[in-house]
């Protein structure tokens, strides 16, 4: 099994041994093509991002974004139909997330740096528009993930959930979140790689970086879509998105260059049941 180690900041992606990881500050005069950056704060928790401010909460929102790029004769638009309605916006802050319905009355899965620190309210908006409170069950900051008990929910529509086991290189797959608070939008790739070792820097200086072995997509991915669904072709959860492999860039900012990671839905699901 090949096995990268992806830095926190900057350095190269060397195989078959892992990147030496740099100091976490930002390095503007990183090499072109050799400095990278991992982003996992970046998609909407309220510590922000390792190299860039978190996303914005909208105090309006005037588009309403379902963004598909088909990749096949596969019908995406049925898919996104049937998952949509399990996918919430996780709103801590200042900053904001994804996150998947566990159970009908509101339990929800999203990734732990979404809601790491959060000193505010958390609230939780449906694909219908409905938003309302919510607090954190249980977190683990080991796998970066989390669970959300909403206040009031009833009649949910539960996330169905895959054997990430017998994911394929090549299957094809959806990423469904909120890039930028753009609830609702979803694109679609294929699956890039299998047990890619990811390593994500610790919320502060003093803890320890996250790592796991992470489903590679080249999905657009993006600021917002954290805690989201990454969906086969029969709208079942592989995984939960979590990460990004970014360029450096002077101006600090990060996208989808098309290498995305995500946990595996068998990893989220033996924590779920540990965390629920």
């Amino acid at each position: 099994m090949t096995e990268q180690s992806f830095p926190a900041m900057s350095g190269s992606l060397v195989e078959p041994q892992p990147v030496v990881v740099a100091p976490k500050f930002w390095r503007r005069t990183a090499p072109m093509l050799t400095a990278a950056a991992l982003v996992a704060g970046l998609f909407g928790g309220v510590t922000g991002a390792v190299i860039a401010s978190p996303d914005s909460t909208p105090t309006s929102t005037s588009v309403s974004a379902q963004t598909i790029s088909n990749t096949s004769t596969l019908d995406w638009s049925a898919v996104a139909s049937d998952v949509l309605p399990s996918v919430v916006q996780v709103n801590v802050g200042n900053g904001l997330g994804s996150g998947v319905i566990l159970s009908a009355d509101g339990k929800i899965l999203t990734n732990n740096h979404v809601v790491a620190a959060a000193g505010g309210q958390i609230t939780v908006k449906f694909n219908d528009g409905k938003e309302l409170p919510a607090t954190v069950v249980n977190a683990d900051a080991t796998s970066d993930l989390a669970v959300l008990q909403v206040s009031g929910a009833s009649g949910l529509t539960p996330i169905k959930w895959a054997d990430s086991g017998s994911v394929k290189v090549g299957d094809a797959v959806m990423a469904i979140g909120s890039p930028s608070g753009l609830q609702g939008t979803v694109t679609t790739g294929i699956v890039s790689a299998l047990d890619r070792k990811v390593s994500v820097p610790g919320e502060t200086r003093r803890s320890q970086p996250v790592s796991y072995q992470a489903i590679q997509t080249d999905a657009s991915i993006n600021p917002g879509n954290s805690g989201g669904a990454l969906v086969n072709a029969a709208g079942e959860l592989i995984g939960i998105n979590s990460a990004i492999y970014s360029p450096a860039s002077s101006s600090g900012e990060a996208g989808s260059v098309g290498i995305g990671f995500a946990i595996p839905s068998n990893t989220a699901k033996q924590i779920v049941g540990q965390l629920s």
